[in-house]
């Protein structure tokens, strides 16, 4: 099961509840993504949504070591028009539940705690706001993988932590610390337990529950608005540039390298 819902006083916590996998994001992960924000959005009981997880970590992002590779590989060697055109809606297909939580019409707080790699830092970039526990770190790793992040980081995490520190952590894929994620903006407060984490978190979704929904609608949409066009052409053009580019021998050696436990060899073709 990757996800749980609990709903109390105006508030729903979406859990990932991928425990024993840590969270990674495989392909029932990003089909049943969507669904759940969808449902969220229907549901007039809940006014706030918070997103917590089970387990050690928040998540360590794609599920490399489960369905989604052999998807990705066999759409990989592919030459033919039509197969790339298969890579191309896979990618959207990513995108679509991060793209929901984007615009989902009620605020949505991230409580993080653990590690909050690659398609975990893409998911908390569509979050309005952001708490992290002490020992919380957060990686944009995908170029350490050979890849160019193509769910939303990239596109979202410029206006939440400024083009210098976002570019830092793309071309780096360096580990960030819960310490230097508040200095950078990243979230919003750290606190020394996932508990007091999720508490914090539920704490300031009933403090915004409690005000007009149709204002805080209001206010979601016009933040939302300022930037939507610009993240859509950016995501666009991320798919578009992986379809063509994402199939190369260095990102078979970061998947041999990473099954192999080694430190990849990359010679940039």
């Amino acid at each position: 099961m990757n996800f749980e819902v609990q709903s109390s006083q105006g508030v729903s916590t979406l859990w990932l509840a991928d425990e024993q996998r840590r969270n990674a994001m495989g392909l029932s992960f990003f089909s049943e993504l969507p669904k759940q924000v969808e449902a969220l959005e229907a549901d007039t009981g809940t006014r706030v949504v918070v997103i917590a997880a089970r387990g050690p970590h928040f998540s360590v992002g794609l599920d490399l070591k489960g369905d989604l590779l052999p998807q990705l590989q066999g759409l990989l060697g592919a030459s033919l028009a039509s197969e790339r055109e298969k890579l191309y809606a896979l990618i959207q297909s990513w995108q679509k539940g991060f793209r929901a939580l984007a615009s989902c019409s009620k605020p949505v707080i991230a409580a993080v705690h653990g590690a909050c790699v690659g398609g975990g830092l893409d998911l908390i970039s569509a979050c309005d706001i952001r708490y992290a526990s002490a020992d919380a770190m957060f990686s944009l790793r995908e170029t350490r993988l050979a890849m160019v992040a193509d769910l939303g980081a990239l596109q979202r995490l410029g206006g939440i932590i400024g083009q210098g520190h976002l570019r830092d952590m793309a071309f780096t894929g360096r580990d960030v610390t819960a310490a230097e994620a508040l200095r950078m903006g990243l979230v919003n407060d750290v606190l020394p337990t996932s508990e007091a984490v999720l508490a914090r978190a539920l704490e300031m979704a009933r403090t915004i529950a409690e005000n007009s929904p149709l204002a805080v609608r209001g206010v979601k949409r016009m933040l939302h608005e300022m930037n939507r066009v610009a993240i859509d052409r950016g995501l666009e053009h991320v798919a578009l540039w992986n379809t063509a580019f994402l199939p190369s021998e260095d990102l078979m050696e970061a998947f041999a390298a990473f099954l192999q436990k080694r430190p990849p060899t990359f010679k940039g073709s």
